[in-house]
């Protein structure tokens, strides 16, 4: 099978620092996820998604590292993901980590030996600097903000940055190679060599300890002015074929959705990030801010039904256009912005958002706590860099997992001054042993998804969909056997599907097929209502 297990997986992404505490200084660690793999073997995924664990400074929550090889300490010791790569392969589920790999932290021991250097390496810089950058030049990532910082040691000049200034872009050589910036390396000059070099190393000293693939933070931001980041997908490229003879189980996943250059696409998938387009628009209600990428628009799964899946549809064709098998990866939220409860957004109203997301033909990727229906809770501390400017707040998507009624929420023995970021405060908040004995709870309706997701082909990843109706209700067809009804808004509503006559609920709530004359039958959809429907054979 090879890497082809990703299609058939639902993920699960933890952010180690929020999900579970062993040792009571407030953190979370890895022994904690050790000790709760049971929870994550009932609900079903085959895959935890670590967000970054390496040592780190923790300037950008563990995005800026100092150590590829060393798991953080607050984290626990190599040893210890190794027994959980280990404890979590006897349970069926694989482990990939986050890798960052455009730029480092200021502490890695290769920036600090540039820093302190007269001038370039002997071998290539690691990293990108000039002595009197353009300043026409501005971040992508932060809009405003200057891409170049004034050397803060014995080297004179700038270097160039990926986000926070704390995060050095690495050197691995531009696309342009203008004459008034001889500055600028080719993609095969010595120092982009080296991180190339050390890049595959990186790789083979994880994947060596069981580990089974790497998520790729800003993976397209390695070759500076890279029209159609034509350079970086061929460097990535490379990789995949060095990894398809020696790690042929092994994965990589980018942060987003790989460029087509016309040749081999280099990553197993593409990831429908939670703050792009193609996923804002189903499901961002606003209420965590507003991102600084797009337009906001009103989300398709929101009570007053005043959104669209045109976008969504549209980005899905696109994506599946070069190769429809691709997997592409949906995840109900992530560690960059809001969840799926945020806002006015209840309960009730989850439901919809969850059967969709675990029936559409994408490799669903679960964000740790929305299996329980967690909150999003707005005016968060600005912990580790998660505010990256007044209006996007991203604390509020990282508080400490909800366990149960204890104190700090089972999730630490801490004092709650010392917690990573504060747990909800509310009476009502939901935990996972109170819902673990409530079978109409939304942990409940995750497990029954993931269960028939997993006995059902036509529902996964690899079975076709017809949409039937792109409004409300979201009506589609999977494998041309089974039906599946969305109606996300508070009214209620109807479509006419010549395939529901006869069919059969295998999990629902305010559905009612209502037969007509053939071929005709009409769907009634209470507001929020949901349902899965095998069809009758004709």
């Amino acid at each position: 099978m090879g890497a082809d297990w990703l299609t058939d997986a639902v993920v699960y992404e933890i952010y180690p620092q929020s999900f579970a505490d062993s040792d009571g200084d407030g953190i979370g660690d890895l022994r904690g996820v050790i000790d709760r793999l049971d929870h994550l073997e009932w609900l079903g995924v085959d895959a935890i998604w670590f967000n970054p664990c390496f040592e780190s400074p923790f300037a950008d929550a563990g995005y800026d590292v100092s150590d590829y090889l060393r798991i953080a300490p607050r984290y626990g010791t190599n040893d210890d993901l190794v027994e959980l790569v280990t404890k979590a392969r006897e349970r069926g589920i694989r482990v990939l980590l986050d890798l960052v790999v455009g730029h480092t932290s200021t502490a890695h021991a290769w920036f600090v030996e540039e820093l302190n250097a007269a001038g370039p390496h002997s071998d290539g810089d690691r990293y990108v600097w000039c002595d009197d950058p353009p300043q026409r030049d501005t971040s992508d990532d932060l809009p405003g903000t200057a891409a170049w910082v004034r050397s803060p040691g014995p080297r004179p000049g700038w270097y160039l940055k990926n986000f926070y200034d704390a995060q050095p872009a690495l050197n691995f050589g531009w696309g342009r190679l203008p004459d008034d910036e001889p500055w600028r390396d080719a993609v095969d000059a010595p120092g982009p060599l080296r991180n190339r070099a050390a890049l595959r190393e990186i790789l083979a000293f994880w994947l060596d300890k069981g580990v089974a693939g790497f998520r790729v933070d800003m993976a397209f931001s390695l070759v500076k002015d890279d029209e159609g980041h034509v350079r970086t997908v061929e460097l990535w490229r490379d990789l995949r074929e060095w990894l398809d003879v020696t790690y042929p189980d092994a994965v990589l996943v980018p942060e987003g959705q790989e460029p087509r250059t016309g040749g081999p696409l280099a990553f197993h998938a593409d990831f429908f990030l939670v703050i792009m387009a193609a996923h804002a628009t189903l499901f961002d209600n606003g209420y965590a801010g507003r991102l600084p990428f797009q337009e906001w628009q009103p989300p398709f799964f929101d009570a007053e039904g005043r959104g669209s899946t045109a976008t969504f549809l549209a980005e899905w064709t696109a994506a599946k256009a070069a190769d429809p098998a691709r997997p592409v990866l949906l995840a109900t939220a992530d560690h960059d912005y809001d969840r799926l409860r945020c806002g006015p957004r209840g309960p009730e109203q989850l439901g919809t958002a969850l059967t969709f997301l675990l029936t559409w033909p994408s490799v669903p990727s679960l964000y740790y706590g929305d299996e329980i229906g967690m909150r999003y809770l707005p005016g968060m501390p600005d912990v580790e860099g998660a505010i990256c400017n007044p209006a996007y707040n991203r604390a509020g998507c990282r508080t400490p997992m909800q366990w149960d009624d204890g104190p700090n929420a089972g999730f630490s023995t801490a004092a709650p001054e010392r917690l990573y970021l504060p747990v909800d405060p509310g009476p009502d908040r939901p935990t996972v042993a109170a819902q673990r004995e409530d079978p109409t709870s939304t942990l409940h309706l995750v497990h029954d998804l993931v269960a028939l997701r997993r006995a059902t082909p036509a529902l996964g990843a690899r079975a076709d969909v017809r949409v039937v109706h792109a409004g409300y209700p979201l009506t589609y067809v999977r494998g041309g056997t089974h039906l599946v009804v969305l109606n996300p808004r508070r009214d209620a509503a109807t479509v006419e599907v010549p395939e529901a006559v006869g069919a059969r609920s295998l999990l629902s709530k305010g559905v009612a097929l209502v037969d007509g004359s053939l071929p005709a039958a009409t769907v009634e959809v209470d507001g929020f209502g949901h349902g899965v429907f095998e069809l009758a054979l004709q």
